[in-house]
């Protein structure tokens, strides 16, 4: 069974139905839905998403359709070391860092858009939606 993490970006693509990429997270989503493989949901996406302005309402909205295939995680004190140091060593984003220290912890492969993943695939694996 596959196990994929999806960056917040992927899962605001689905739930905001957000052009070409919402039509590929909807895509991917259903697939992993199908197939009975895992969706990663950690305190990071939370806390992405509510400080986007997302209310815990609307993150339970859209975790809802994923519930099948969703596994919840939550981030370590050594995993939040980690990505400051990853993220200064690369210079990313120390969350970009967290979410491939998440996923690699969680044997996923990490789902994303963002070009700051390729810097560090030594991590974890990772691929755009389109790729599964």
């Amino acid at each position: 069974m596959a196990v994929y993490y999806l960056d917040t970006s992927i899962l605001l693509d689905y739930y905001e139905r957000r052009g070409i990429n919402g039509r590929h997270a909807f895509g991917l989503i259903r697939k992993i839905i199908a197939m009975r493989c895992v969706i990663i949901f950690s305190d990071l996406h939370t806390r992405e998403l509510r400080q986007l302005g997302y209310s815990m309402d609307e993150i339970y909205s859209l975790l809802r359709p994923l519930k099948p295939a969703l596994r919840t995680v939550h981030i370590q004190k050594s995993q939040l070391s980690e990505a400051s140091f990853i993220a200064s060593r690369h210079r990313i984003p120390r969350r970009d860092a967290l979410h491939a220290i998440l996923a690699r912890d969680n044997d996923a492969v990490l789902v994303a858009t963002d070009r700051h993943f390729e810097q560090i695939r030594h991590i974890c694996e990772s691929r755009r939606p389109e790729e599964i």
